[in-house]
């Protein structure tokens, strides 16, 4: 008799994105990281990690982060690390970051978070790290980027691959991941701050995607997951697009030609206008709408308007029919 269905599930999502890892490292044997909070889907995650790496060659560990926010905090991510290495993960690290404050709690948690996961990567020479975001994951990203109005880039939600991150459950639901540590008989962690309406994700999740459900009937998350996908292929072929233009509009000394960039369609010609400021030193993350519409009137209603300033003290201004962006 074969393993309960959610279980057979979980494993395959994890086996085949083993196998992808193993084509990348041919003759090698990788080692990857399951991240860890100690939640269902994560610990979800580290079950099928264990199970399907020994059978593939690939050396298996773990990372657990402690974002230092809640009473007893270090405690339980010692007790995860411990549950990790009871699986037979190995090597398996539990690391405290510093929370700060730019761009509110949750960026700022998911960016200590990441540095964590980075730096664990690297020092262990790990060729992958995988993380337990599910479909469900994927539909509340969705609707905060769509409530955002960030665009279509927003809208493509989280990458299954990017770099050496892998997020193996991003076409299942969260019963199913939930279920399968149900039947496997694995102790779970409910953070609260899953439940607590401070946080915008929470929201989403508790309030706003139930609405919809009610609304809209079943189905709602299944097509918002869809349209992430359908997005990110939209996106990266403009972002190709915008590449290629990019190249051909740039003179010798690093001005943006403006009658070239006039012939683009708005799509593309505002991700070349993004680029050059993100290459002029801006923060991809500082850097929003409204800051590229304003470079794009430089180009489109230009009436000698002095240079922008930009986040991280990039200044754009247009002189001689060339664009410009400059540190200061």
């Amino acid at each position: 008799m074969g393993p309960h269905p959610a279980v057979a599930a979980i494993r395959l999502a994890v086996r085949r994105v083993l196998q992808d890892i193993l084509t990348d490292h041919p003759g090698g044997s990788p080692l990857v990281l399951a991240a860890c909070s100690g939640g269902a889907d994560s610990m979800a995650l580290a079950t099928a990690l264990a199970f399907e790496a020994p059978k593939l060659g690939i050396r298996a560990g773990g990372v657990t982060v402690d974002h230092g926010l809640q009473d007893g905090s270090a405690t339980r991510a010692v007790d995860v690390a411990d549950r990790l290495r009871g699986l037979g993960l190995a090597p398996v690290d539990a690391v405290e970051v510093t929370v700060g404050r730019q761009g509110g709690p949750e960026a700022a948690a998911r960016d200590a978070r990441y540095a964590a996961l980075d730096a664990v990567a690297e020092r262990a020479g790990a060729s992958a790290v995988l993380l337990g975001h599910t479909r469900d994951d994927q539909a509340e990203t969705v609707l905060l980027g769509l409530a955002r109005g960030s665009g279509i880039r927003s809208l493509s939600g989280m990458p299954a691959v990017n770099g050496r991150y892998r997020r193996p459950f991003l076409l299942l639901d969260r019963d199913t991941v939930r279920k399968a540590c149900l039947v496997q008989g694995i102790d779970v962690w409910e953070d609260p701050h899953n439940h607590d309406p401070a946080y915008t994700r929470s929201r989403v999740r508790h309030e706003a995607l139930p609405v919809l459900e009610k609304s809209l009937g079943k189905g709602v998350v299944e097509a918002l997951a869809r349209t992430a996908q359908l997005s990110r292929d939209d996106a990266d072929a403009l972002d190709q697009w915008a590449a290629q233009a990019e190249r051909t509009a740039v003179d010798a000394d690093g001005g943006l030609d403006v009658a070239r960039l006039l012939t683009l369609p708005a799509a593309v010609r505002r991700r070349v206008l993004r680029r050059a400021a993100v290459a002029a030193g801006s923060p991809a993350g500082s850097l929003f709408a409204r800051h590229i519409e304003e470079t794009d009137r430089l180009l489109t209603g230009w009436r000698g308007q002095k240079p922008l300033n930009l986040p991280g003290g990039v200044a754009v201004g247009r002189r001689n029919g060339r664009l410009f962006f400059q540190a200061l």
